[in-house]
């Protein structure tokens, strides 16, 4: 037994003192970032027991399992964990897994209290893969347009800042005179940069920064192009496009034949054909044709 364990003997009732085992430790909520080590300190104050039994168990979703038992690593950290004397639990390589809370146990049959126990709450830090950002490449002066960016494999949650052409923009545009003149809204949380209505200068490269203890990632600049429209412009292209389209109708319509003009009254009229024994007459008083007929026999 380490020569820093000590018998500690408590107060009972204002009479005596007994033995008793007693746990502390240096830090109760360490923290890891991923692939890295970390110590999970367990001490024994005090004891009188030369052989004390020492489990370790993880304690996750409310559900404990085993991760030192018998003198012997298991479960989730077999392979890349270590006991370091007296009862320390050394994780070589942390993985995100790893995140949960701990517990030291100790019984000490020969101590009159002869059992004590450690919680731990462990945190392992993931930094941010790159986001997905999503930025419009083209967007007419004066309309809306969002911007977005995701990224969810970092521990703790990511927070999300935005750049345009390298510089970080403001929570708040009224903060920045570079950014005064700007209609947006950005929210740090989702990742959202929304404008309500973007102005000539907002024209840019930008690019999405995910952070958090860890670290940070970034998604490669895209550009985002505002273009002016001219109305009176596009009216009179209109204008242009459906005087075009009446024109070419009538071209076509007259080569059809579908304005020529066929009269069939007065000096215009054709007689039809005179038929075999039939005599046509023309009667005075009738300005028409009637005819009579003759028979040849």
């Amino acid at each position: 037994m380490s020569a820093l364990v000590r018998p500690a003997r408590l107060k009972m009732e204002g009479y005596f003192n007994v033995l008793a085992v007693i746990l502390k430790t240096t830090n109760d909520a360490p923290w890891a970032n991923e692939f890295e080590s970390i110590e999970l300190s367990c001490l024994i104050e005090s004891i009188s027991t030369k052989n004390p039994r020492i489990e370790w168990k993880k304690i996750k979703d409310g559900e404990p399992s085993y991760v030192y038992f018998e003198k012997k690593i298991s479960g989730d950290l077999e392979g890349r964990a270590m006991i370091r004397e007296p009862a320390t639990l050394v994780i070589t390589n942390a993985t995100r897994s790893d995140s949960a809370s701990y517990r030291c146990e100790v019984s000490a049959q020969t101590d009159l209290k002869s059992f004590d126990e450690i919680l731990i709450n462990l945190v392992v830090r993931v930094k941010p893969v790159v986001p997905k950002c999503a930025v419009p490449k083209s967007v007419p002066v004066g309309m809306a347009a969002e911007l977005r960016c995701v990224e969810d494999q970092g521990f703790p949650k990511s927070q999300y800042q935005w750049f345009r052409n390298k510089e970080e923009i403001p929570d708040d545009p009224k903060t920045s005179p570079k950014f005064i003149n700007s209609s947006y809204t950005l929210n740090a949380e989702t990742g959202t940069l929304k404008f309500s209505a973007v102005r000539m200068n907002d024209s840019a490269e930008y690019f999405c920064r995910a952070k958090n203890d860890a670290g940070h990632s970034e998604c490669g600049p895209q550009t985002m192009e505002i273009y002016d429209i001219n109305i009176a412009r596009i009216i009179l292209g209109v204008l242009v496009v459906v005087l075009l389209c009446i024109t070419v109708g009538l071209c076509f319509a007259y080569k059809r034949g579908y304005f020529a003009s066929q009269k069939q009254t007065g000096n215009n009229y054709k007689a039809p054909a005179k038929g075999e024994g039939v005599d046509y007459v023309r009667a005075e008083d009738e300005g028409d044709f009637r005819h009579k007929s003759s028979f040849v026999i």
